[in-house]
């Protein structure tokens, strides 16, 4: 019997509805050329993040993983401080298989200004042409070159916070568990917003979520496949592809983690959440009522998104203080 799903909050519901199927972000690999030009030529330009003069951005190219292609880096810094501040360094999301530097960052660029901070949002490379782990390895590296470099860029080598949503923030996870395993940076924390974890997509709610909303269980095992080609599923997928997979979640720098009760990822990012208690670590939760994937960019000014907002701001803003 196909499991119940939850109810979306009605303020997303309509914002979903006005989206049509497009805002479902299903995908096949026919159409995968299209959506990349399509959410590229969505992304904000540089003149836009600029905030008219209040922020200064560019774009750096930095030495990516042994026997690859250089990283692409884009800066964005409040032109009117100095000194070292704190560093944001950000994955872009699109179920790793779209998506570029400047998708989703706008939003890191408002805290930015709000809390003097840098943000660096990573280019990575993308299935299917590259198989993990080259995205990871590309946001690894980045990061090591974020870190060692943030005097450059007027950025806190000592206060850096590694972030991402739905791609974005499995990667963020995945990079926050290299950085231990390899004796890489010493990161502050790690904000990991509706995160794609685990390449089983198997839970509950993967299978309630079946046919609703945005990128449910079949967008999800296309995105998986995409990057794992016929290891998805199955024993042995490294934990640096899928950190949910990772035995030893000991050690990490605090946590951020959300997702709404409607969506795909919501019980693995609860289940994330739980073994980062278990293993002694700091983790704050949030499962937003109602909530579908990304809704948030959906429905910016939903009392929903106007609170997630608030509570992941309120977050980075203890961590930075303490």
């Amino acid at each position: 019997m196909t499991p119940q799903p939850p109810h979306f909050d009605p303020e997303l519901a309509a914002a979903l509805a006005a989206a049509g199927p497009a805002g479902s972000f299903a995908f096949t690999l026919d159409g995968l050329a299209a959506l990349r030009e399509a959410l590229a030529a969505a992304a904000p330009a540089p003149e836009r993040l600029g905030r008219d003069g209040l922020v200064t951005v560019e774009e750096r190219k930095v030495p990516g993983p042994e026997c690859a292609a250089d990283v692409s880096l884009l800066i964005c810094r409040p032109t009117a401080s100095a000194g070292r501040r704190p560093v944001v360094y950000h994955a872009h999301g699109g179920g790793m298989v779209v998506g570029t530097n400047r998708s989703g960052v706008e939003v890191f660029v408002d805290w930015a200004l709000e809390l003097d901070l840098v943000v660096v949002s990573v280019e990575y490379r993308l299935a299917p042409e590259y198989l993990h782990p080259a995205p990871v390895e590309d946001v690894y590296a980045g990061l090591v070159w974020t870190v060692e470099h943030a005097a450059e860029f007027g950025g806190d080598p000592a206060r850096v916070v590694v972030a991402g949503s739905s791609a974005g923030g499995g990667l963020a996870a995945a990079a926050t568990l290299l950085a231990r395993d390899r004796g890489g940076p010493r990161l502050l924390g790690q904000m990991l917003l509706s995160p794609m974890l685990d390449d089983r997509n198997d839970t509950p709610s993967a299978h309630q979520m079946e046919g609703l909303g945005v990128w449910d269980r079949s967008a999800n095992a296309a995105g998986w496949t995409a990057l794992l080609g016929d290891r998805c599923g199955t024993p042995g997928v490294s934990a640096y592809a899928a950190p949910a997979r990772a035995e030893d979640l000991s050690a990490l720098p605090p946590a951020y983690l959300d997702a709404g009760s409607a969506e795909t990822f919501r019980d693995e990012t609860v289940a994330y959440a739980d073994r980062l208690w278990q293993a002694g670590g700091a983790a704050e939760l949030h499962v937003w009522p109602g909530g579908f994937h990304t809704f948030d960019q959906y429905a910016p000014q939903a009392a929903l998104s106007r609170a997630a907002r608030t509570a992941r701001l309120a977050w980075l803003r203890r961590l930075l203080d303490e």
